[in-house]
Parts: C-alpha cells; structure tokens; sequence
C-alpha cells in the first residue's frame, strides 16, 4: 500500500481514550457488563506494549479526569518517550476532538482509539485523514473490533515507523461514512443513520422496536449486536462492501428477532431492503428524531427532510489480523533475536 497523502513514518503513535465508554444507562437496560477505568488501564498497557516493541519512538495521550492513560504509563519501562497532551476538559465529544487537533499538530497520523462506536465518530468528525486501529471499550460495538490489546499495538507501531508502507491495499481501506444534512446541521455516522419516530433528542434507552421507522447502514452484519444485524439478518453488507443499505421497518414486514442491544432481543418488522450505491441520496421525513450510531442527537419537526448519503471517506482501517500475517510473511518479524526489522 502507498503511504496517504500527508503521512510521515515518524515513530509517532496516540491513542484516544474515551474515559466514559461502556459505561452509560444503556448498559443497565440490557445485560452488558460495565468497562472499568482498570480494565482500560490494562488495555492502554498492553497496547503501548505492543508499539514499543517493534520500535514506536514517541506515544502521545491526552490528560482526562481519570488519569486512565497516564496511570497505566507511569511506571512501564518503555524506550518510547511518553507525552501527555493537555485539552480543555468539556467531558463531552469535544475532548475528542480536541485531543485528535493536538495529536495532528505533533505529527501523529496513527490513532489507536478505546471506545465504542459512539467514540469513533467523534473521532472520525473531528479528523478522518488517519490510520486508525479502533479497539472496543463501548456499549453497542460494530465499528471497534474485539482484539488481543497487544497486537493492536504492535499494527499500530509498525504502521508509525512506516514498516506497512507495501502491504496490500485491502489491509488498510477507508471506512464507509454516513453523512446526514438537515435543514440546520451536518454530521457524519460511521454505521446507522436511524429514524425514529415518537422518540426525543437525548434519550440514552436502548431502541423501542416499535418507534424505528427507516435506516441506513454502512454496515449490515449478522455477526453484530444493535441496528446493524436488523439488516443483516435479511441482507447482509460488510465493511468491505461498496454500498450502504436501506431498511424499511413496519409492522407488516417480515419479522426480525435481533439483538438490540447485548442480550436484549425484540421482534422487528422488515418491509423492504435496497442496497445503496455510494453518494445516493436517501431521505428521511420528519417528524421524528434521528439517530446517529445509537446517539440520538437530531430532531425533525413536520415537514422537515433529512438526506443522508454513503461515501468511502473515513480512516483508514488497519486490519490486525491480516497485517500480523503479512508481516511474518514479509519477514519482518524475525530478522534478529530480539528486535523487529
């Protein structure tokens, strides 16, 4: 793979920690177990692990209330140099995107992130232009993977110092991206754009089955919990799909018994699906309130449209697992006892 544009193999690495994922109502509706700040603590360590060993020179993290990264630094004995960036606390998404505008301004362009899929967006809104290994710490989870914390690293520190730069283009693929305009705002989603109706901006309570009206999802996967198997268990799209898909719920339709949230089933009626082609525009009608990744941020009033398209623009993703396989298959893995080429 060509490095992309504006990359430098630099030996830089942040990670972005999001100190509240995994820990909101939601999970007290459904059978999801909490993720402790200790939990995130070991992850961070294991990660940072992982990069310094195959040579990451400098690793970047934000300073946050809990002191979750700083704490699982302070005492590992790392040949990188640890820098801890200083933000203006808000304790909502805008952390996020101020700790990415100062990881950019020191020259990160890998992210590890620790959060869920409501973390990656605000990440993603902020800056899209990098390489991400997006590692899950959150509630509902399709866009984070599940990993071993490790060899999340050591991708991510191979990526920074620049060792992935011929890896096949399909280890490395820009996500997929939701972007919505409505008559007074725009965003992005990275997995379900939802439309709700007799809902409110703000509600934090897994998904009423019976108040979903339409979505569009850049991810419709059976191996998934939350919108996403809704349309996955009908037609299914993977991250590696050039396309999007519409569904159409109701009553009437055929009925879906899926996992909203972790261990928390309701029947869903489908009614239609059509796979969408990218920057295909789809509309939602008001009234009613739309969703973004399970965040429930917009409303619209009678008469008001949504519009909502798919684009292959996010970061790009790095692919754990096949690139540990391409990278022993390059030799870069045992080139001398005890150091990575």
């Amino acid at each position: 793979m060509n490095a992309p544009e504006g990359f430098v193999a630099n030996g830089k690495l942040a990670l972005c920690v999001n100190p509240m994922s995994g820990r909101d109502v939601r999970r007290l509706a459904a059978r999801a177990a909490n993720m402790t700040h200790e939990a995130k603590r070991d992850i961070v360590a294991r990660v940072v692990a992982g990069a310094d060993a195959v040579g990451v020179t400098d690793i970047y993290v934000a300073r946050e209330p809990f002191r979750i990264a700083e704490g699982a630094l302070e005492l590992m004995p790392l040949n990188a140099k640890v820098h801890i960036v200083d933000i203006p606390l808000t304790n909502t998404a805008r952390d996020t995107a101020a700790a990415m505008a100062q990881f950019k301004e020191e020259g990160c362009h890998t992210v590890v992130s620790l959060g869920g899929d409501g973390t990656n967006r605000a990440l993603v809104s902020a800056d899209s232009d990098i390489d991400l290994v997006p590692i899950s710490t959150g509630t509902n989870n399709v866009f984070p993977a599940l990993m071993e914390p490790t060899l999340g690293g050591m991708v991510a520190g191979l990526n920074a110092t620049g060792k992935t730069a011929g890896m096949p283009e399909a280890l490395g693929r820009r996500a997929k991206v939701l972007h919505l305009k409505t008559p007074s705002q725009r965003d992005i989603g990275l997995i379900d754009v939802v439309l709700l109706r007799r809902d409110h901006v703000g509600n934090l309570l897994p998904f009423d089955a019976d108040r979903l009206d339409s979505m569009l999802l850049t991810r419709a996967e059976p191996n998934s919990v939350g919108m996403s198997p809704i349309g996955g268990f009908v037609d299914p799209v993977y991250a590696q799909d050039d396309c999007g898909l519409w569904v159409q719920m109701g009553s009437a339709g055929r009925i879906v018994r899926a996992p909203l949230s972790p261990g928390h089933f309701r029947e869903v009626g489908v009614l239609d699906t059509k796979r969408i082609a990218f920057d295909e525009p789809i509309f939602f009608h008001g009234p009613g309130v739309i969703a973004l990744d399970g965040d429930r941020d917009h409303a619209l009033a009678e008469g008001d449209v949504a519009e909502v398209t798919v684009r292959r623009d996010g970061p790009r993703i790095l692919d754990v697992e096949g690139i540990m396989r391409w990278a022993v298959g390059a030799g870069m893995m045992s080139a001398a006892p005890g150091h990575v080429a």
